[in-house]
């Protein structure tokens, strides 16, 4: 997905489907979050980019910069209620809307259950569960301000399936598409429309060169995904994708394999 040339007095002009709007991405220093800011930006957005690594989010703001896209970079952890309504704040004052909230920052964490320690279980619920519960909170309040928005909340097929060994990660998934779905009631009266997008295995960073065993299972590119939630942002303002499942077809999953 991407602009769409034109011609307008003999100069090409680029319009994107984002053209005018303000993005707000968490987690995208690297990975899925970048991806996906990345092509938002594509599509005409304004970005605001968060990370907890100020130097990894630095580097991906100016890689989108690159691209000509508009970007603020504001270092966050998004479980601390301060810093998140820092972040939308200073996006607010720097660019007076908020049209797409994309709730991507996750932690992965586990172990089987009898040795899982509470430690690993609360890092985990708090990155998960307590972080796009802040930022869906502080991106509720400035959309029902301007009378619309989506807000994207990145969700994982462990909200769906799990696997062993991964008790805080699976849970705190299955807690995200519930209150997405909360968020998606609250919202309507005010049209605000809340989604949930899971992905299935994607190649990052921290994949690559992998030795575990799942980290050699069938992957798609974070592009690829990306184009998913690119497209969940600029449905028509009646429509939602209310859950979107997003995999490699070669991936065991519902039996598959």
């Amino acid at each position: 997905m991407g602009s769409i040339p034109l011609e307008s007095n003999g100069i090409k002009l680029d319009m994107g489907k984002l053209d005018g709007k303000v993005a707000l991405v968490t987690g995208a220093n690297r990975g899925i979050g970048k991806g996906i800011a990345r092509g938002l930006g594509k599509e005409g957005a304004k970005l605001t980019i968060a990370a907890r690594d100020e130097k990894l989010l630095t580097a991906a703001a100016e890689e989108l910069r690159g691209l000509g896209i508009d970007v603020l970079a504001m270092p966050t952890d998004v479980t601390d209620e301060a810093q998140v309504e820092r972040l939308f704040a200073a996006s607010q004052e720097k660019y007076g809307r908020l049209d797409v909230a994309v709730s991507n920052a996750g932690a992965f964490d586990g172990g089987r259950f009898d040795k899982l320690s509470a430690k690993a279980w609360d890092k985990v619920i708090a990155v998960n569960l307590r972080g796009p519960f802040l930022c869906g909170r502080a991106a509720f309040r400035i959309m029902k301000e301007q009378k619309g928005g989506r807000i994207i909340n990145i969700g994982s097929i462990s909200a769906q399936r799990a696997r062993e060994g991964t008790a805080p990660y699976t849970t705190s998934k299955f807690g995200l598409w519930g209150m997405t779905q909360a968020m998606a009631l609250d919202g309507r009266p005010h049209g605000i429309v809340v989604s949930c997008l899971h992905p299935g295995n994607v190649m990052t960073e921290r994949r690559a060169g992998s030795s575990f065993e799942s980290d050699k299972e069938p992957m798609m590119t974070v592009d690829e995904l990306a184009e998913v939630c690119v497209l969940m942002a600029t449905l028509p303002p009646h429509v939602n994708m209310l859950e979107a499942i997003v995999l490699p077809v070669e991936q065991l999953y519902l039996g598959r394999g």
